[in-house]
């Protein structure tokens, strides 16, 4: 599987991710940036997730049918062509870290998938429907991630 580069302006890999991009700061997405994207992508899937909240795996953030030649994503903002998930806040779109007070810092991964063909995906997925949608289409991934504590 080929790797794809995925980056943040605003934090490094497995560092702190700035308050302003958290939940209580009201759900401002974090720039990111992406390269080597592969010719044969036909999609990206974006997807964060927590695997440290106390009830398993919350989901932050969904996005879809994100075109392969778009190289990231402002602060805040939605690539025009995105098909926009529900994160498990129970809204569509980015919600910020938000790990319970006095927690050690949770992890949040960003996962970037590069698709083979389209995954289906309409607004409002949730993360229950992406396996199924995107299982042995992925040629490429990147990974990139954050911390948070409160």
């Amino acid at each position: 599987m080929d790797e794809i580069t995925l980056r943040s302006p605003a934090f490094s890999d497995h560092t702190l991710i700035p308050a302003e991009y958290s939940h209580a700061q009201g759900d401002v997405s974090p720039p990111l940036e992406w390269s080597h994207v592969p010719d044969a992508v036909t999609e990206l899937v974006l997807i964060c997730e927590d695997p440290d909240a106390p009830g398993g795996t919350f989901v932050h953030w969904l996005l879809a049918g994100i075109d392969p030649r778009t190289e990231g994503i402002d602060a805040g903002g939605v690539p025009t062509e995105a098909t926009v998930g529900r994160n498990d806040f129970g809204s569509q779109g980015y919600g910020g870290p938000h790990p319970p007070v006095g927690d050690e810092p949770h992890r949040y991964f960003l996962r970037l998938y590069g698709l083979s063909e389209a995954s289906g995906l309409k607004d409002g997925f949730t993360g229950e429907d992406v396996p199924a949608a995107v299982g042995e289409k992925v040629i490429a991934s990147g990974t990139l991630v954050g911390t948070y504590g409160r």
